[in-house]
C-alpha cells in the first residue's frame, strides 16, 4: 500500500480546515487537505459574521476573497408578526474589531478557499475518505480510499479534524454525545430575488420572527438570489401539506413580512430538508488530534454562528498546533476547549432566548437601554469570546436580567396608565 509522511493531515477542505491548513503551512509544516467530496459543493450556512474575518485574515484569503465580489454585510434586521423591527448595524457594536463581512453562496466561497489554500502550496486531494485512523501516541497513520478506488495511508504527527456534519473522528472513536438543544427542522432553497432593491436590504441578513419557536430567513447574495428557509420543530410542517415546495411555498404565503417579496417567485431548486442538526462531543481533542469547526458543537443557524465557530475554532487550534509541533507545551483544555466554549456558551444563551421568546422582548420593545443592545449587537457580530463584554462573560444572567427588567418597566407603565 502507497504511503506518505507529512506534518499535519487535515481532514475537511471546508472553511474549517482550510484555515487551519494555510495558517500551519504558513509556519513551515507540510500539510495535506483530504475532502470526501468534489468541489464545488452544495452546503447551507450562507451568512458570516464580522468575526470571521479575523480568522480568514490570519489564513491570508481575504485577498482572493474580495476579487470575488461577494455581498457585503453590514448587520441583522429582525422583524416580528407585529411589523416590529430590530435592525442592528454592526458598526455600533460594543467590541473593536470588523464592522461587515459577507453573505456567500458557500458552494463558491468554499471553493474560493480551497482554491486558494492550493495556491499557497497545501495539497488537496478530493473524493477521499478517511476508512481508518491509527494513533501512536501523537503520531498517526490515516487510512483512505482514492478517487480511483485504491488505498492509501498517510502518516502524520497530527491531525486536525474540520470534517463538519461528517464529523470523522468523533463517530469513528465513539466521542459524540447528544445535544442539548431540541431537534429543528429547516426547510429551504434560493430564490430568484427580483423585488429585493423595494427593501432595505440585501446588505444584511433578514429574520422573520413568524411565531413561536418559528423563523424564516432571507439572505440576499451578489448574483441576485437570495437564500430562503424556515425552521422550526417538525410538527409545524404538518400544518402545510404537501411537496416540499408546495410547503415552502404556502410558508412564504402565511407571513405577513415575506409574502410581498417572496410569493410567487421562482426556486432555483425543489426546497430541502435539513434536521437534527445540533450535535457535541465529549472532549474537542486528543493525543495527535483536534477537533474543529461543526466537528465540535453546532447549535442552531438562527445567529449564523456555524462558520464563525468553524473558522475561529481552527484558527485557535492551528496555533495550538504549532505550539506543539515546535515542542512547547499545550494545555489543550484550557487553551482550547475551555476557550472555545466561552463563546459556544454565549451564543447558546441567545438560541436558547430566541425560541423561547425571551429574546424578542429585547429585540422588539422601544425602550431598550442602548448600551445593552450595543453588547448584543457585538455577540451577534460573532465576539463572544470578549470577556470584557457582561453579555459575553455573563451572558445568562444579564439577558435574565435585561429582561426582567423591561418586564418591571411595562408593569409600571400599565399601573401609571390604569
Amino acid at each position: 500500500m502507497n504511503t506518505e509522511q507529512i506534518d499535519v493531515l487535515v481532514i475537511g477542505a471546508g472553511p474549517s480546515g482550510t484555515v487551519a491548513a494555510s495558517i500551519i503551512n504558513k509556519a513551515g509544516y507540510t500539510v495535506k487537505i483530504v475532502e470526501k467530496e468534489q468541489f464545488p459543493r452544495f452546503v447551507i450556512g450562507e451568512s458570516l459574521l464580522p468575526r470571521c474575518m479575523e480568522a480568514l485574515d490570519e489564513a491570508g484569503f481575504l485577498p482572493a476573497l474580495k476579487e470575488k465580489g461577494f455581498q457585503e454585510k453590514f448587520g441583522a434586521k429582525f422583524i416580528n408578526s407585529q411589523k416590529e423591527v430590530m435592525d442592528f448595524n454592526f458598526s455600533d457594536q460594543y467590541t473593536k474589531g470588523w464592522t461587515w463581512t459577507w453573505q456567500v453562496k458557500r458552494a463558491d466561497f468554499d471553493h474560493a478557499l480551497a482554491q486558494e489554500v492550493e495556491k499557497m502550496g497545501v495539497p488537496v486531494e478530493y473524493k477521499t475518505a478517511v476508512t481508518n485512523i491509527e494513533f501512536s501516541g501523537t503520531d498517526s497513520v490515516t487510512t483512505v480510499t482514492t478517487p480511483d478506488g485504491g488505498t492509501k495511508q498517510i502518516k502524520a504527527r497530527f491531525i486536525v479534524d474540520g470534517s463538519g456534519y461528517g464529523r470523522v473522528i468523533p463517530r469513528m472513536f465513539n466521542m459524540e454525545r447528544p445535544s442539548e438543544l431540541p431537534s429543528r427542522k429547516a426547510l429551504f432553497t434560493h430564490v430568484r430575488d427580483t423585488r429585493r432593491m423595494n427593501y432595505v436590504e440585501p446588505n444584511r441578513i433578514l429574520i422573520v420572527d413568524h411565531q413561536p419557536g418559528v423563523w424564516i430567513w432571507g439572505i440576499p447574495v451578489s448574483d441576485g438570489t437570495t437564500s430562503c428557509g424556515v425552521v422550526s420543530d417538525a410538527k409545524f410542517f404538518e400544518d402545510f401539506p404537501g411537496t416540499p415546495e408546495e410547503q415552502l411555498r404556502a410558508i412564504i404565503a402565511s407571513d405577513i413580512n415575506i409574502k410581498e417579496r417572496f410569493e410567487g417567485c421562482e426556486f432555483l431548486f425543489e426546497p430541502r430538508v435539513l434536521q437534527s442538526w445540533s450535535a457535541s462531543c465529549d472532549k474537542f481533542y486528543g493525543d495527535g488530534f483536534v477537533l474543529t469547526g461543526n466537528v465540535t458543537e453546532f447549535l442552531d443557524p438562527v445567529f449564523s454562528s456555524g462558520v464563525t465557530l468553524a473558522v475561529t475554532s481552527s484558527q485557535i487550534a492551528a496555533n495550538l498546533v504549532i505550539k506543539q509541533l515546535n515542542g512547547e507545551e499545550v494545555d489543550w483544555q484550557k487553551e482550547y476547549m475551555d476557550r472555545m466554549m466561552i463563546g459556544v456558551n454565549a451564543f447558546r444563551t441567545y438560541v436558547l432566548a430566541w425560541y423561547d421568546g425571551s429574546l424578542q422582548k429585547i429585540f422588539f420593545n422601544e425602550d431598550r437601554p442602548q448600551d445593552n443592545v450595543r453588547k448584543i449587537c457585538s455577540v451577534l457580530a460573532g465576539y463572544v469570546w470578549d470577556d470584557t463584554n457582561p453579555f459575553v462573560r455573563d451572558s445568562q444572567n444579564c439577558v435574565n436580567r435585561l429582561i426582567r427588567m423591561i418586564d418591571l418597566n411595562k408593569k409600571i407603565i400599565a399601573f401609571n396608565n390604569s
